[in-house]
């Protein structure tokens, strides 16, 4: 019988993601961001390529990214819906961190795994944010897709796009519980 954590599991199970718009401040201090960035890091990395980097974004970045979602968006003829939404991800985000996809060149390890991984590392730090009792949610959206946007906005290299905005703060309301998926519909046992 494998040693079990039923404490991680029950988190596992009732884990939910707290809207951005409900999170308002205080959030993580540097060192108390450390340790989730440091849990999201144990990812599973195949070939141990670490395909990922953070951007970390406090107020000031966060302030800076709206004013350029709002310029970008503007220059791009999108919707001033689109633009608002783009601008407010920023604006009214407590603590902001930019998960980064950095492939690398390998030829073990198709860029498609390491994309794979990079969505683990999302993951696991709005899981570890949860865990340690903050909000927190995983974001993208336009803002994370405007390849003019992020270079500029966040010096992204050619090669390198942002994976999610994992934004954390402290929750002003715990949602609701929504549905989840019925598993009979998804899962096929193969036993031959």
């Amino acid at each position: 019988m494998p040693d079990a954590n039923p404490a991680a599991l029950d988190f596992l199970l009732t884990r939910r993601s707290r809207p951005a718009k409900t999170l308002t401040g205080p959030a993580p201090d540097r060192a108390g961001l450390r340790t989730l960035l440091t849990a999201a890091s144990r990812s599973p990395d195949h070939g141990k390529l670490e395909p990922w980097r953070f951007i970390v974004l406090e107020r000031a970045a966060l302030d800076r990214l709206a004013a350029a979602a709002v310029a970008r968006g503007e220059a791009a003829g999108l919707d001033p819906e689109q633009i608002e939404k783009g601008r407010k991800q920023f604006a009214d985000s407590p603590l902001c961190v930019a998960v980064i996809e950095t492939p690398k060149t390998s030829p073990k390890v198709p860029a498609l795994e390491q994309t794979y991984a990079v969505g683990g590392v999302c993951l696991a730090l709005l899981n570890a944010a949860l865990a340690a009792g903050w909000g927190a949610n995983w974001l993208t959206g336009w803002v994370a897709h405007d390849r003019t946007l992020t270079a500029e906005a966040l010096a992204l290299s050619d090669a390198e796009r942002v994976a999610g905005f994992i934004h954390i703060g402290t929750e002003t309301s715990r949602p609701p519980e929504r549905p989840r998926p019925d598993l009979d519909r998804i899962v096929t046992w193969q036993d031959a």
